[in-house]
């Protein structure tokens, strides 16, 4: 009988795990253990693993790419052998390949909720011998291997162990040579031990340089053990071979030009029922002081194996406190779930970061920011500093600020986010991505306050990290609109210091530029809504205030001419103006890189400005019953649609759009202002647009011909070539003219008749709306062609508010029965799978094609293959050395003069459409229609299911506020909690292909989960769990009505939980049955099952207040959202009938 992996709950101390059985039925996966402090480990099931301390280049293991790490489990990380002494000697090696066949074994792999420890075990059956090993972190002493061998049987075990880690890494390699030149680096390795401690010593003899010059190597990782009084020590893997064979190893003391290695040998005589543990701990990048002071502390602290796990405990306290304090506790009955939950905070905090205490600022470090943000600024604020204190409350800082009325200041001191514990989404998996844990001061042990993320990705992460700090909801707009530029895009990557762009490097192929587009509507959409929600007058009060700035990014987008030209050739970069930018950032700051006036000041504007440049570099590329051009170099959401960029149209985006400007049309209308001051130069770009549409909205009335729609794009695109063409040649005139909000208002409306025609049109027959669409350009008009369904049209299709709930139901209905679903995983793929052509059925040009080429025929007569070569079957293949008609078109260049001269004439637009019907590169949407992980062919991309699910839930919950048909909302749920179960948290492991309460981004076909932890899939999931337990905020007031949470996630069974309150102490509290608990903005919330909806308010003070309501006064609610600490608790009565069943 085969047997299966079994997902259980077990617990080590009073710590819980999630325990696979079985493992060696599962294929290898990979897992990323987190730590609370700058430690960063990814390992494989199968023991294989690279780990180090704060970026790749601190590494105590090599960093490779995770399928080098899991290939190379055997002679990297944790190694053990045993020699069983008895009638016959065995040799038993855990978790290892060898000899599998003659001893019966069986293994599991644990993984603790918190996702800092991993345990892996070892059973020898017959022998009954335990054997496990654990690697966890202590900020304090490094990484920590703790190993257990237990005898589980009735015979006393005489048993000789080697045990240790190989492949260690020295001090002082970077990432890049040890992946390039790691034979180079092994001559430059020497492995020490201190005999007295048992410290090993790894460091190079030197730093490693061809430099004429001398470079000393000062810095060492270091290996120790506790636990055991070793035998024997070895630095490096050359004896294994020996102890494998049963025989006997001398202990190594310096080992040079070797791979290193820390093991250590000890004889045991195991009794039954005994067990034997010890430790080996290793850290990184250790100066002479700190290693003579850690050899004095292992041979004097007698109390050292204390003090290890005691960090080792307050890590994982550390760890609970961090993601508490991002609402990420809960105890339901589900506790997959709830485990599911723990980790999807915990990745979200760990690549938008979390804030430092709560809404205190500590004013040393916003002076820092200050300074290094703009130092005229700073040198002008001194005194205002000064009188704050040494921290200050956040809204108390933005307000006085405001009170200032210097629009510099303000704009800093909002934009300034304390955030921490965030870094670039970079591991094994996605190796293009580079992290750095920036946590504090090498040299003082200080905090550092920092984030970086790409702009496409610490945004998203924002979103939900909004929901438990609102009111840093305005700082958070700040940051991504002062990121924008003056033609509405937004560069590369955000940190805290400012915004970084991609750069042409000559040297490098893959060196690129260009803007990506849906991700910006969206955001900022949701970003909109959450201020609307928590502040009603919030936005408002921005819309005439000039505290917004342009981006000053060296990107000159070419006139519009150009671009039709070569639509994915369409940006220059401007070498001579990115000088001149960071001279500027070099001698001012941050602020360097901003867009100035013509009195070289920063140029300001207000907030309608920013979301009118944002929205007409969108209008201005429409194409009607098309899209959005993407002709910015670079595709949307999916990296892998690549190929769409230039030709591609998205509807993807006119359908967010949709959303942003029925959002806009009604927050415009609550404003009191008449009119709003815009530059002179916008609102010219502005009128120009609005008069395309106006002019031609009489088209609406039918489908608009191919004329027509070339029409209105040429002037649509015109015009924002104008503006583009100004603002580069001599910037912003500095003047500003006034627009009425009525007139926005009118554009809002006549862009959305647009948008909704647009939408209507691209309902497809099958019932799916399409995602992106393909542009022929011609000079007697615009042609559109269609390409096949994808998840993600439907995804914004739903979320565009344009559908009615039965007409949101038919999609998901027609999703369900399209070539989208896939059935293993009850889930959907990005596009339908397609079987591409063997090698042998490519490239085989049509035999009557070959044969009416004069040019081939004459070419292959005379043994020429630089275009076409016979092969011996009489087949007719294009060269080999051919990727696209590019290389075609250079090959008959290279013989146009030869004489073949007046053949390649008459015959080369032949010859490409033959290529053209060999390959079908018309058809070629990117790699995506090339490969089989990542975004590539029958794979699912978790992220995009999520924000289907998250879609779905706004559908049920924006019909249920209209009182729709409840018998459409209950088949919308149905497909919610169809579309929840595909995402996997009850999968068996073996299904899901990892442990299932871990977010993984992606799961090929053939494949489990791939790609762990770093994935955007976790802020839409955060976000549907609010909406599951009912979270509404609406007008600044906190609401509880759950509609879709089901009446089996309230508990069965009492049980504690545990959380910490506002001052970090960390709680127990009882739950009794019928209850479920989470926090909100860090307030714990306990829903009761009752009769009847009530809430009970426990304050801080001893006063319990009750509300014969579901729903929180303003003043109730801001003390929620503001964390004043004066709720310690809320009870929340749900009547049972809102429960679903």
């Amino acid at each position: 009988m085969n047997k299966e992996a079994i997902l259980t709950f077990e617990t080590f101390g009073d710590q819980p795990f999630l325990k696979i059985s079985n493992l060696e039925t599962m294929r290898p996966f990979f897992m990323s253990i987190v730590s609370d402090s700058d430690h960063w480990m990814f390992i494989s099931s199968n023991g294989g693993l690279s780990a180090g301390r704060k970026n790749a280049e601190n590494a105590l293991f090599p960093y490779y790419t995770d399928d080098k790490i899991t290939e190379f489990a055997d002679i990297t990380g944790s190694k053990t052998i045993f020699q069983l002494h008895g009638s016959e000697q065995i040799i038993w090696e855990p978790f290892s390949n060898r000899n599998l066949s003659s001893l019966k074994r069986k293994s599991n792999i644990y993984k603790s909720i918190y996702g800092n420890i991993i345990v892996f075990e070892e059973i020898l059956v017959d022998y009954q011998l335990i054997f496990r090993y654990a690697w966890t972190s202590s900020d304090q002493f490094g990484f920590v291997k703790t190993s257990t061998i237990f005898n589980n049987g009735t015979q006393i075990q005489d048993i000789t162990l080697l045990d240790g880690i190989q492949n260690i890494m020295p001090c002082g390699v970077p990432s890049d040579l040890q992946n390039n030149a790691s034979n180079l680096v092994d001559a430059y390795k020497r492995s020490e031990l201190d005999a007295e401690s048992g410290l090993g010593l790894f460091a190079l003899s030197a730093v490693i340089s061809d430099k004429a010059e001398p470079s000393e190597a000062l810095k060492a990782n270091v290996v120790w053990s506790t636990g055991l009084a070793a035998d024997a020590y070895l630095l490096s893997s050359k004896q294994l071979d020996f102890f494998r064979y049963g025989r006997s190893i001398e202990s190594e003391t310096d080992v040079k030009g070797e791979k290193g290695a820390y093991f250590i040998s000890k004889k045991l005589h195991l009794k039954p029922a005994e067990t034997q543990d010890w430790c080996i701990i290793a850290d990184v990048n250790k100066t002479h002081s700190q290693v003579f002071e850690l050899i004095k502390t292992i041979q004097t602290d007698r109390d050292i194996s204390a003090k290890i796990q005691s960090d080792i405990y307050k890590g994982t306290q550390n760890l609970k406190q961090l993601v508490a304090s991002a609402d990420g506790i809960q105890r339901s009955n589900d506790l997959l779930q709830d485990a599911r939950n723990f980790a999807n905070v915990m990745f979200n905090i760990m690549r938008g970061g979390i804030f430092d205490e709560v809404y205190q600022v500590d004013r040393s470090d916003f002076e820092k920011y200050l300074k290094k943000a703009n130092r005229v600024v700073y040198d002008r604020s001194e005194a205002f500093l000064q009188a704050l204190g040494t921290s200050v409350d956040y809204v108390t800082l933005t307000q006085k600020a405001k009170d200032t009325n210097d629009a510099d200041f303000i704009r800093l001191a909002i934009e300034y986010l304390p955030l921490k514990f965030s870094r670039r989404h970079g591991d094994p998996s996605r190796p293009w991505n580079k992290f750095s844990i920036n946590l504090k001061d090498e040299n003082s042990g200080d905090k550092i306050l920092d984030y970086q993320g790409n702009w496409r990705d610490i945004f998203q992460n924002w979103e939900a990290l909004a929901y438990s700090y609102p009111e840093y909801i305005d700082g958070m707009i700040f940051k991504f609109l002062n990121a924008s530029t003056f033609d509405g895009y937004n560069p590369y990557r955000v940190t805290k210091g400012g915004f970084d762009w991609e750069t042409i490097e000559p040297d490098d192929p893959w060196s690129y530029i260009g803007y990506w587009g849906d991700h910006q509507i969206i955001y900022l959409q949701k970003f909109l809504e959450i201020i609307q929600k928590f502040k009603p007058s919030g936005l408002k009060a921005y819309f005439d205030q000039d505290y917004f700035v342009y981006a000053a990014v060296p990107y000159i987008i070419k006139p519009y001419e150009d671009i039709v030209n070569n639509p994915k050739d369409t940006i220059e970069f401007d070498h001579h103006w990115d000088a001149r930018i960071r001279e500027n950032m070099a001698s001012t700051g941050a602020d360097g890189a901003l867009l100035t006036d013509n009195d070289h000041g920063i140029y300001r504007v207000n907030l309608i400005e920013k979301l009118l440049a944002t929205l007409l570099a969108k209008m201005s590329n429409f194409i009607p019953e098309a899209g959005i051009w993407l002709n910015t170099q670079r595709p949307e959401w999916n990296d892998a649609n690549n190929a769409l960029v230039g030709n591609g149209v998205s509807m993807v985006t006119l359908y967010y759009m949709r959303r942003f400007l029925v959002f806009l049309d009604e927050a415009f209308g609550k404003s009191n202002l008449e009119n709003i001051k815009l530059s002179n130069e916008l609102i010219e770009f502005y009128h120009s647009v609005r008069e395309t549409l106006d002019t031609n909205q009489g088209l609406l009335s039918g489908n608009i011909s191919a004329a027509d729609r070339k029409m209105i794009l040429d002037q649509l695109g015109k015009a924002a070539s104008d503006y583009r063409s100004q603002i580069y040649k001599s910037g912003f005139w500095g003047k500003k003219r006034t627009a009425s909000m009525e007139g926005l208002r009118r554009f809002i409306k006549l862009s959305l008749a647009f948008i909704n025609h647009s939408i209507e049109q691209n309902k497809r027959k099958d019932g799916l709306y399409h995602a992106y669409n393909l542009m022929t350009y011609k000079s007697d008009g615009v042609m559109i062609s269609y390409l096949d369904e994808m998840l993600e049209g439907q995804v914004a299709v739903l979320s565009s508010g344009y559908l009615d709930s039965k007409e949101s139901l038919d999609v998901l209905d027609a999703m369900k029965h399209s070539k989208l679903f896939r059935e293993d995983q009850y889930s959907y793929i990005l596009y339908p799978n397609k079987i591409l052509p063997g090698f042998l059925s490519k490239n085989i040009i049509d035999e009557s094609e070959a044969t009416s080429s004069v040019l081939i025929q004459s070419m292959v007569a005379n043994g020429n293959k630089a275009i076409v070569e016979k092969d011996v079957y009489g087949q007719y293949h294009f060269n080999g050395n051919f990727k696209n008609a590019g290389d075609l078109k250079k090959a008959l260049e290279n013989i146009a003069d030869s004489n073949y001269s007046d053949l390649i004439k008459n015959e080369t637009p032949k010859l490409f459409d033959i290529f053209e019907k060999v390959f079908n590169h018309k058809a070629f949407t990117g790699r995506s229609g090339t490969f089989y992980g990542y975004e590539g062919l029958g794979s699912i991309y978790w992220h995009m299911v999520s924000k289907l699910l998250l879609a779905v839930q706004e559908c049920i919950l924006n019909a249920v506020v209209r009182s729709e048909n409840p018998v459409v909302i209950g088949r919308l749920v149905d497909h919610y909690f169809e579309i929840k179960a595909g995402i996997g948290v009850h999968k068996s492991p073996s299904l899901y292909g990892a442990f299932p309460t871990d977010p993984y981004s992606h799961t090929p076909m053939y494949r489990g989960a791939q790609q762990p932890g770093m994935t955007g899939q976790v802020k839409e999931d955060i976000l549907t769990k609010y909406g599951e337990f009912g979270i509404q905020i609406h007008n600044g007031k906190l609401k509880f009505n759950p509609s879709i949470l089901r009446k089996t996630e309230f508990l069965v069974m009492s049980a504690d939980v545990t959380y910490f309150d506002f001052n970090g102490n960390e709680i127990r509290l009882a739950l009794e049955v019928g209850q479920l608990f989470f926090t909100f903005c860090r307030v714990p919330i306990v829903y009761q099952i009752a009769q009847k909806s009530s809430i009970e308010l426990v304050l801080s003070n001893g006063e319990n207040i009750e509300i014969a309501s579901n729903e929180l006064s303003t003043e109730w609610s801001k003390s929620i959202f503001t964390a004043n600490g004066s709720i310690q608790k809320i009870n929340v009565l749900i009547a049972e009938s809102s429960l679903l069943n």
